[in-house]
């Protein structure tokens, strides 16, 4: 009945486009209605169809993506295990030096191959972070400039001295015109002699100059600054 249906539209298609009037849409609505497996023989292709091809199409497009278009030859199996019998037998070779007894031996390979094929020596457990703090909070103590607005539009700079220990503040000095005298004294005055941080943690501020490194050193506080543009 379809069959017939299709064949009877067939005849009124035009150059442009086949028009379906309302007798034709309510024949087939009520086919697919009462027989709703009729559009299996009318359908001529299935979106599974498209689906396989574009999976098919992903497949051939990747293989040929990963083709092999030259670049630098593999190295035999001899050689790699000579690399391996080297770098064990000296583990604090690095790859140039391996590298560099290969080139005694004529063997002519890459670094970057011989890199790959070494031995490396597994890494070892270290202690973690949490651990390192607690180790080391004691002897920690940082500090840094707040800057405070003012009412009349002006900056105040506030020195704030750390001790990690407890998160305390130890000392906090405010001026409007910070120098390096003016900081290392502020430093003095927060840390007397013998309760003095090992460490002391600082950013790269134009104010923490010579004078400040001067006074670290005196008072025998490791000067500990933060990596460049790293706003931690």
């Amino acid at each position: 009945m379809v069959l017939r249906q299709q064949l009877g539209v067939l005849p009124r298609k035009k150059a442009v486009k086949l028009r379906l009037t309302d007798w034709d849409r309510l024949a087939f609505v009520l086919l697919y209605r009462l027989f709703p497996k009729t559009l299996d023989s009318i359908v001529i292709v299935k979106s599974e169809i498209f689906v396989r091809l574009h999976r098919a199409g992903f497949r051939m497009f990747w293989r040929w993506k990963s083709r092999n278009v030259g670049g630098r030859p593999k190295i035999d199996l001899e050689t790699r295990h000579l690399i391996r019998q080297i770098s064990s037998e000296n583990p604090l070779w690095s790859a140039p030096r391996v590298h560099e007894e290969l080139l005694k031996l004529g063997i002519d390979v890459c670094q970057t191959t011989v890199a790959k094929y070494i031995v490396k020596e597994p890494k070892g457990s270290s202690q973690s972070w949490k651990t390192f703090l607690d180790n080391h909070m004691n002897d920690i103590a940082s500090m840094d400039f707040v800057i405070v607005p003012t009412i009349g539009f002006k900056l105040l700079y506030c020195l704030v001295i750390l001790d990690h220990r407890r998160r305390r503040i130890v000392s906090f000095g405010i001026t409007w015109h910070p120098t390096s005298e003016w900081v290392a004294r502020q430093i003095t005055e927060a840390f007397p002699w013998e309760e003095a941080p090992d460490y002391l943690v600082r950013d790269r501020d134009g104010a923490f100059g010579h004078t400040v490194q001067s006074r670290l050193e005196a008072m025998g506080i490791r000067d500990s600054p933060t990596s460049p543009r790293s706003p931690w």
